[in-house]
């Protein structure tokens, strides 16, 4: 598909221009600037799914789901515009092995969900696997790749097998756009940003109404997982519709061991922190702690912890993957290949050695290492 125009994230392509605090000689950075890309498949399933935005891996084998391989989620449908080639319509989550070779997961009709999904199904970044091999994504849908008919979507949970079994809406879900999750024995929690808050109403002007929503979820083996609570843990985001990249707003999400949650801003062009995500009981106002902004950032989209700490965050206006102490400092940014609009999802391999990459301006998975 067509690389998304560098214009969808003009404000933060300014903000790239400030100098950036960088990481020490002592720190060790993740990313070498010695490793190198690989692309290691096609993520385009038969039904002709494009775009792929979400990632996460398999940790376990249960049904379909095979310990190691990754699941990648779809976010726009086949074709060209202007009938194809969609935003906010793709239906599918294919399976990538480690060798890059690719299976359907999973490919969801909105007629046949078992709970309400408020526009239908449009598979956006936010991907999980959860315990008993339950996979969660998010829909964030429209009718016709246009912000104007976007609508609230919903989480979709599916069993091992790629069949939906439930889905979450309602309340304070308002467009998941991506999302982390972290298992405590029968229980899971999910973290969650939302993106269509007020966001249709005001079109391109940024509002600041964006969230992190924290779903606490009961696991059993044989049934459904159920939400026993929801809470917003932090408001106060920069968001706004787009028409290259339909809505531009907080993006990824990484839990830090300290129990920090940290959130890829992208319209702020900065990476911020939520301290006690696990456990606090009223919101973070103004958009979290800044940890980070400008500098090497230069719309941060999706993140993922590095495996010594660090945050990666992969941009969104030059295709770099740039990682950041906890504190803020920046090492010099790795450059995929991907060019400005091709980066989304991250995800660190199984082995802890490399990192994976969808690129969406090729609809292929690659590889750092």
């Amino acid at each position: 598909m067509p690389k998304r125009p560098l214009t969808a994230f003009a404000c933060a392509c300014a903000c790239a221009m400030l100098a950036p605090a960088v990481a020490s000689a002592l720190d060790h950075p993740f990313l070498t600037p010695s490793a190198k890309v690989t692309q290691l498949g096609e993520t385009v399933p038969a039904n002709g799914d494009q775009n792929p935005y979400g990632i996460v891996n398999v940790p376990r084998s249960s049904g379909s789901l095979v310990a190691g391989d990754t699941l990648i989620s779809n976010f726009n449908n086949a074709g060209s515009p202007p009938l194809g080639n969609l935003q906010g319509t793709g239906t599918t989550i294919v399976q990538m092995t480690p060798s890059g070779r690719q299976s359907l997961f999973a490919q969801i009709n909105a007629a046949a969900l078992p709970g309400a999904c408020p526009g239908g199904v449009g598979l956006t970044t936010a991907l999980a696997v959860l315990p008993q091999g339950f996979v969660v994504v998010g829909s964030l849908p429209t009718s016709n790749g246009m912000a104007a008919t976007a609508q609230a979507g919903c989480l979709i949970v599916l069993d091992s097998s790629g069949h939906a079994v439930e889905t979450i809406s309602g309340g304070p879900i308002n467009g998941p756009w991506d999302m982390t999750a972290v298992a405590q024995g029968s229980s899971a929690t999910l973290f969650v940003t939302n993106v269509l808050n007020g966001t249709v109403a005001s079109g391109e002007t940024p509002i600041d109404e964006g969230t992190v929503v924290r779903i606490r979820l009961h696991v059993s083996p044989g049934h459904a997982p159920k939400v026993s609570s929801e809470s917003v843990i932090a408001e106060g985001f920069p968001e706004r519709t787009d028409p290259a990249a339909l809505v531009v707003g907080p993006t990824g999400v990484a839990l830090g061991e300290e129990g920090t949650l940290y959130v890829a801003d992208t319209q702020g062009n900065r990476i911020a922190a939520v301290p006690n995500a696990l456990g606090r009981q009223t919101p973070v106002t103004g958009a979290g702690r800044t940890i980070a902004r400008g500098g090497y950032l230069n719309s941060p989209l999706g993140m993922t912890l590095a495996p010594n700490g660090d945050l990666l965050t992969a941009n969104a206006a030059d295709g770099n993957i740039v990682e950041t102490t906890p504190a803020g400092a920046e090492f010099q940014p790795f450059d995929t290949g991907a060019g400005g609009g091709g980066l989304f999802g991250l995800e660190v391999t199984p082995n802890l050695k490399g990192l994976y990459f969808v690129d969406d301006a090729n609809n292929t998975l690659g590889l750092i290492r």
